[in-house]
């Protein structure tokens, strides 16, 4: 009897101390300070902050990707092969500016907020009208350039179109996604779309087309006595617009390229270059 109750006495006192080591085990954990997360949170805030701003993004990259079209006298290749112009000029000043080296891509104008959004480009720079759709889905510079949209048409058939009503028989080459195709579309005429401005003059010259509708500052510079295209003119204006360098939503890069283009403006080296392109009297004002 007196050895059974031994036995129990010692199961009792084995399964005590397993339940007071459990216990304190448990204690230890409970207690356990957590984790420093501090440092963990502040790498991450910096890390988003930096792919917020486009400013840093640039930078980080070295290089500030422009979008463009093969566009005379805005953004266009000399014999050499390298992009001139004024926006072209414009843009390798702005990139010096910021310290990183400038990269041109030529895009479809139809998809220049795909470019910018997918982050194939970091602006638009390229004679860009500011629409209402273009300043919906970008944020915009100030206004920099004069402009407007114009029909071409060959020289020797000028005379029979006085009026945008004569013109609304006949077949008129646009770029896709511009400003003219707009202006044509409005008038619900007849239009065929192309890749670049460029190409509608082709389309008129060749016959294919009627007529074309491109940036006046572009006729100015191509079409005409002197020019590539001497056999065709410009006649009407159908609207007068500004032109805008486009940027992703929420780029910081907007006020960075607005204070440089005011202070260019201040010190005569933006209308020096405007000068070189023959654009100087369609410059805004930089206040």
């Amino acid at each position: 009897m007196k050895k059974w109750l031994a036995l129990m006495l010692a199961g009792a006192m084995c399964l005590s101390m397993a339940a007071c080591g459990a216990s304190k085990t448990e204690d230890k954990q409970d207690t356990k300070e957590p984790a420093d997360t501090t440092a963990s949170a502040e790498s991450s805030d910096a890390a988003a902050n930096a792919e917020s701003s486009d400013l840093d993004y640039v930078r980080g990259n070295g290089n500030l990707v422009v979008g463009i079209t093969d566009f005379e006298p805005m953004d266009y290749k000399d014999a050499d092969g390298n992009w001139i112009g004024f926006d072209a000029d414009m843009a390798k000043a702005f990139a010096d500016s910021l310290g990183v080296d400038v990269e041109f891509v030529e895009i479809d104008w139809d998809n220049k907020v795909l470019e910018l959004d997918a982050k194939t480009i970091d602006c638009v720079w390229n004679g860009m009208t500011l629409t209402p759709e273009v300043t919906s889905a970008m944020d915009c510079s100030n206004a920099y350039c004069n402009n407007a949209q114009v029909v071409i048409l060959p020289k020797d058939k000028a005379d029979q179109y006085k009026s945008v009503e004569d013109m609304k028989d006949l077949t008129f080459a646009v770029e896709a996604g511009s400003a003219g195709e707009a202006e044509i579309k409005a008038l619900n005429y007849n239009c065929t779309a192309v890749k670049a401005q460029s190409d509608a003059l082709m389309e008129v010259a060749a016959g294919t087309s009627d007529a074309a509708v491109i940036d006046l500052l572009m006729a100015s510079a191509m079409v005409g006595e002197g020019t590539g295209y001497a056999d065709l003119t410009y006649t009407l204006n159908l609207n007068s617009e500004e032109y805008g360098v486009g940027f992703r939503k929420g780029s910081d890069l907007v006020a960075a390229l607005n204070d440089f283009l005011k202070s260019t403006y201040a010190d005569g080296s933006l209308m020096k270059c405007a000068e070189t392109y023959k654009v100087d009297a369609s410059i805004v004002e930089q206040k």
